[in-house]
Order: C-alpha cells, then structure tokens, then sequence
C-alpha cells in the first residue's frame, strides 16, 4: 500500500472502534503525521482514551499510558539510575520510565502537579530525557496525548501557559449524536458477548496486521514537500499575528484578547493544514485547509479577557470571529 492507504486504512480501523467522533480522529491523525502533541479534553466517558489506544493497536508502535495523580512523582515518568550491585560491585544503571515509547497517553494529566508536568517538557520539545548528567534519547516517533476533564476543579493542577503551548493542537471531544451513541451501545455489547462466549474449536480470525512505522514516516515525508503557495504562508502569518494585534481588525475583538499565539502557533498551523490537505489527497494547501485546521490550533494559545468571559464567550466564539475579519491573502 502506498503511505496514504495505510493511513486512510488506519482513519478507517480508528473510526470503526471510535464511533461518532469523526473529527477527533482527523485530528489524531493529523497530530500523528505532523509530528504534534495532542492534548484531547473532554468530558469523562467520551472515549478519549479508548481512541488514543484504537490508534496505538493498530499501529506497530510502543504504547505507555501514565494515569496521572496528586502523588505522581517525575520519575515515574521519565524513569530514574537505581543502585545495582553484583559480584560485589555496584553501579548506577539508568531505568526507563514509561516516557520512552511511540505513544504515550498521559491520562488526565491536569490532576498531577507542576512538577510532574514539567517532567515532560523536554521530552515534548527537544524529545530526549536528562536524569542526572546523562541525556537519553526518545525514540523517532514520539507523540504525547494527553487527556483532560474540562469542568472538574478539585483536585487539579491547571497546565502552565509554557506548557500548553507545546501541544500542536487542543482537540474538544463532544457528545456523540443519538443514532452514535446507540450504534456505540451495540458495539459494546457485542465486544462482551465476544469476551464472555466460550471457546470454540475453530481459530479466531486474526485481527488486521498493525501498520508499520515506516508508513508514517514516508507520509510525513510526502506531506513535507506539498506545495504552499506564497499567499497561502502570509494567511497564515496574519491570522497569527491578528491574535496578537486584534484592535488593527475590530475595536471588540481587541477588547475579548489579552494575549495572542506564540510563534509556535504559525509553526503548527503550517504543518497541521499540509496534513489536513495531504489527508483530502490535494498536492496543495488552500485556504480551507487553514481554516479548518486554525481553532484547534490557536484555541489553547490565546488568552481571552475578563470581558469576553463575562459574556460568556469562549476561545472558538472568538476565534470564529477572527477567521471572519482575516481574509486570505
């Protein structure tokens, strides 16, 4: 198969396991292809982690989740040099956390504190782990997905703004329609009968061969070479710099935005619209690429004001507004 089948066989295998959350398993994808962190926030029961391990069974990747809490330490996420001793001599040997994987699920990540949530910031940015003076290299492909409640406070430790900003995008999950939702009870019942039915003589049929790594890879490097065009680059450019200069645009977008995208932002969008359109099979990126792309990307790097939140807005009303006042170049 070429790089894009396997990664349409993969939309596929997800969307079968996932039901009625088409959009959040794009967006995966895309994360996957762009070589992005993911933070998915939902509320409990919307399959956040059950997607997350769709994609890792069905991709020949190593797969760690972390459930996060209060007493998490660093190291038992990163790992950490334990004492060994044999033959009468001892010697520290480094003992790898969970951190060291393709994909590591970092369930409901807001619960644990700011230490331990620091611990992954060199792994996200510079994909390698430093214990002691020792530095340790990731693997190639790695991806971090991380899992958050959006409306529980006790007990939680919001992420700092240095962190978020590593997160490629800020995926919402919402509920399913009715006629998902019941295609997902019988999915499940059906996953338990499967579980609780006795042996049967007769081999089960082998579940569908996990893609190769290598797939991703060469999918990564086709979308690397897709075309923007100039004005495709300056659209970009001006819808992140709008977050950060709304009064050029609009006296009331300028009151709802204290504090605009990082260039990181720009950064993201470019790569996450080239996977947007290498995804629809376009050997170019339009401005609807952008578009489609741009909430989830900006959505947890801009700041809104006292005054937006008292009107209840939040990041997706306002930033819907933005993409109305900046037209493509």
């Amino acid at each position: 198969m070429s790089p894009r089948d396997s990664i349409l066989a993969l939309q596929t295998a997800m969307n079968a396991e996932v039901l009625g959350q088409p959009v959040v398993v794009e967006r995966m994808l895309i994360g996957l292809l762009a070589d992005g962190h993911l933070l998915i926030e939902g509320l409990p029961g919307l399959a956040k982690t059950r997607a997350v391990k769709a994609m890792a069974s069905h991709l020949k990747a190593d797969f760690s989740r972390v459930q996060f809490t209060p007493d998490l330490l660093p190291s038992d996420v990163t790992g950490t040099d334990i004492y060994y001793s044999e033959g009468g001599k001892g010697a520290f040997r480094f003992q790898p956390g969970p951190v060291f994987c393709n994909i590591l699920l970092a369930d409901e990540i807001n619960r644990a504190p700011a230490k331990v949530q620091a611990a992954l910031l060199e792994a996200m940015e510079e994909r390698q782990v430093t214990v002691g003076q020792t530095t340790h290299k990731l693997p190639d492909l790695f991806i971090v997905m991380a899992t958050q409640n959006p409306i529980e406070q006790e007990g939680t430790y919001p992420l700092p703004e240095a962190q978020t900003d590593r997160f490629l995008m800020k995926v919402l999950v919402d509920y399913p329609a009715p006629a998902d939702e019941l295609n997902v009870l019988r999915l499940l019942r059906t996953e338990e009968q499967a579980m609780l039915a006795p042996r049967q003589d007769d081999p089960p049929t082998p579940p569908a061969a996990p893609i190769a790594l290598d797939a991703v890879f060469a999918a990564r490097r086709e979308i690397a070479t897709l075309h923007v065009a100039e004005a495709i680059e300056t659209y970009v450019i001006d819808l992140v710099t709008a977050t950060r200069h709304p009064d050029r645009y609009s006296r009331d977008l300028a009151a709802q935005i204290d504090l605009g995208a990082s260039p990181r932002a720009g950064l993201a969008l470019d790569r996450c619209a080239r996977a947007h359109a290498w995804l629809k099979g376009a050997d170019f990126v339009s401005p609807g690429d952008v578009q489609a792309i741009a909430p989830d990307v900006l959505r947890h790097r801009v700041a809104l004001s006292y005054e937006a939140s008292g009107q209840g807005r939040d990041a997706d009303a306002v930033l819907a507004d933005l993409l109305k006042l900046v037209a493509p170049a």
